[in-house]
């Protein structure tokens, strides 16, 4: 019987009401390339917290159930939020916590008042101070956390690398979890691969940093 290959589950953005085209296969076809299983979770959107959590959270169990020695997420925008939520989650199980997680552009924060459409989506407008902090990414590091790569944009309009990226790295550097953060000076919010951009050299760093993890 063949090994199983690592895996590492692909989460597009879209605000948590669509899922982006082009944070999906080119995605996916990329990581193949780099000697990894991967393939798109169709995760619910325009559905409420914790819907979306507990879908990737199975979505993980089952790539551990069928012999994956290691599964990670990789997520974008909203995804990224996603991917970053599976891997802090204060409930859940081991076999539901991914090894790593990769997230380009991530929205962080639900305390923050941007990215407004994905916390309109995932929480509501209306919600609570405690709901937004259980859904804040920034304020759920811990020591047990995976390994996190983060890329952004200093650009990033939308989703402030400042408001976003920034709290969660220094969050992960307080807590001592291993990480890298790159931001690149120029590039709209949303580019996925990057190609033809100078941020396309995250596709080059972070392949580098998930060789270092097998």
């Amino acid at each position: 019987m063949p090994k199983s290959l690592p895996t590492i589950l692909v989460l597009p953005g879209g605000g948590y009401s669509r899922l982006a085209p082009h944070e999906r296969e080119p995605i996916t076809a990329w990581l193949r390339t780099l000697g990894w299983n991967a393939r798109v979770v169709e995760y619910p959107v325009a559905t409420r917290h914790p819907a979306p959590l507990l879908a990737i959270q199975s979505e993980i169990a089952k790539e551990r159930a069928a012999g994956a020695p290691m599964v990670g997420v990789l997520g974008f925008s909203a995804g990224g939020h996603l991917a970053a939520h599976a891997a802090v989650a204060p409930i859940a199980e081991p076999e539901e916590r991914p090894d790593f997680a990769v997230l380009g552009y991530p929205v962080v924060s639900m305390v923050s008042p941007t990215h407004a459409g994905s916390r309109e989506n995932l929480i509501g407008l209306d919600a609570n101070r405690f709901l937004r902090e259980d859904t804040s990414i920034e304020l759920l590091v811990t020591p047990a956390t995976p390994p996190m790569f983060i890329w952004h944009t200093a650009a990033d309009e939308p989703v402030p690398v400042g408001e976003h990226s920034y709290p969660l790295a220094s969050a992960l550097a307080a807590a001592g979890v291993r990480h890298e953060l790159h931001v690149f000076a120029d590039g709209k919010h949303g580019l996925g691969l990057a190609e033809g951009t100078p941020a396309e050299a995250w596709q080059s760093l972070c392949e580098i940093w998930l060789s270092s993890l097998r």
